[in-house]
């Protein structure tokens, strides 16, 4: 018990400080941890996806080297999904309460062990032991990478606290935009760092490099955190930014005068918008992760690439991406007056389009032209119906649990996405597939048509 509370010291959330009185070190503070914070946020994410993305590439390979089925590959790749929905939420619910700088780097280094374990397990059991009609080597290597997706799922709602904290709602919106593009640029650098080890050393690679990479990067990430500006002694953000800002309603005061499981109940389970995003959510990742992890394999059996061909032209979707989530962010906030649902029908209506025209296309050159444009039109919804449509349709004070509940859905989305598209493939077709993906596109789309009528009713 003793052990159990030493932890549980260790990682609640510190109380506020001594406040700074001085107005010009607290600009000097402010100005000093802000830019610290949002690049140890920023860079950290990227190394986090090293240890997450780099199965996309390695599956071809695991095939060929253990001789799994696509559903079984599929299986094993949504192992993953399955911890980090779960873990997401209830990782979301931790992070409102726990020390962001203490919490993420554990997270990153335990994820970046695991991956280790992945690989040894692999070394030391037989694919053809067998258990009760079952591979021991695959149940393993499924076990692993579960518990990997529930430290890569202690990532973001941390994250998703202190944009909430650090930065007002009047910058938030570009703020946050620009930190999610670590999504795309990690999932490129995995992708990228992931094919030239594959390419010149052997799959095992893939993930014991990143790991070791991440271990070095904890203790950067540790330096360069903090948690809310009330524990170094800073006023609230809101206020910091404008002195004249008073809080919008009673209820943005709850830490008085409501619980955190009042705030819980009121802003996110009884809150419908909420579970609007949380439901479109679901079929945006069914296409993220569906190009993503299964786009490598289709163009090696359907357009006859190589694997190291086929991982250079998927770089370009998070490499693109990057401009879909900043965009998104920007747009937004700029053209539409902070009103997401707009640029999130614009953004589905042509990724369902860019689907298809990526799967008749018959010219090479067009396939990076197509990938890019499915990168620009995922990351777009992806970053704003998840992430700032969730945080702003509830409260700060639960920025972290809505981002994880909506998370959590998305990842349902992402277990549909990995073994549904499997299923599909071995008992239909590829073009089935890829035709499951389009219609996820199109039904997130509906939600979001739904989304924007409630908006302009406000």
């Amino acid at each position: 018990m003793k052990v159990l509370e030493t932890i549980k010291n260790f990682y609640r959330e510190p109380a506020p400080a001594e406040p700074i009185t001085d107005k010009q070190e607290i600009d000097k503070t402010y100005a000093m941890w802000r830019m610290r914070i949002f690049l140890s946020m920023f860079f950290g994410y990227i190394i986090f996806y090293t240890c997450r993305k780099n199965i996309s590439v390695a599956l071809p390979a695991i095939q060929e080297a253990l001789g799994y089925s696509k559903l079984e590959l599929g299986l094993l790749g949504s192992s993953l999904y399955f911890s980090y929905a779960a873990g997401k939420f209830i990782n979301g619910i931790i992070a409102d309460n726990t020390n962001a700088k203490r919490i993420l780097p554990t997270a990153l280094f335990i994820s970046a062990f695991v991956n280790i374990l992945f690989v040894v397990c692999a070394y030391f059991v037989s694919p053809k032991l067998t258990f009760c009609g079952f591979s021991v080597l695959l149940m393993l290597l499924a076990f692993f990478w579960g518990i990997n997706g529930w430290f890569q799922s202690m990532g973001f709602p941390p994250i998703a606290k202190n944009l909430s904290y650090w930065f007002a709602n009047k910058e938030r919106g570009v703020k946050w935009s620009l930190w999610s593009s670590s999504h795309e640029i990690g999932t490129y650098l995995s992708m990228v760092l992931s094919g030239f080890l594959i390419t010149h050393y052997d799959w095992q690679s893939v993930f014991y490099v990143p790991a070791i990479l991440a271990m070095i990067f904890c203790f950067f990430f540790y330096k360069n955190l903090q948690d809310k500006p009330a524990s170094i002694g800073l006023p609230d953000i809101e206020k910091y930014k404008d002195p004249e800002y008073e809080e919008p309603a009673k209820e943005e005061n709850e830490g008085e005068e409501y619980t955190y499981s009042d705030i819980f109940k009121k802003y996110i389970i009884k809150n419908p918008t909420v579970w609007l995003l949380a439901i479109a959510y679901i079929f945006v990742y069914v296409v993220r992760y569906g190009t993503i992890d299964w786009l490598v394999m289709y163009q090696v059996d359907m357009k006859h690439y190589t694997i190291s061909e086929a991982a250079k032209i998927i770089s370009f979707l998070p490499l693109v991406g990057v401009l879909g989530t900043i965009g998104a962010g920007v747009v937004s906030d700029k053209l539409f007056k902070g009103k997401r649902a707009p640029v999130n029908i614009i953004c589905l209506v042509l990724l369902a389009i860019c689907i298809y025209l990526f799967k008749i296309n018959q010219f090479p050159i067009l396939d990076y032209v197509y990938v890019s444009a499915i990168g620009v039109f995922t990351c777009g919804p992806q970053v704003l119906i998840g992430g700032l449509s969730a945080v702003e349709s509830s409260s700060k004070k639960v920025a972290s649990a809505v981002t994880g509940f909506c998370g959590m859905f998305g990842y349902i989305g992402s277990i549909l996405s990995g073994v549904g598209t499997g299923y599909i493939i071995d008992k239909f077709s590829w073009n089935s597939a890829i035709n499951f993906w389009i219609l996820s596109a199109l039904i997130s789309l509906g939600i979001c048509i739904i989304l924007l009528k409630k908006e302009k009713k406000k």
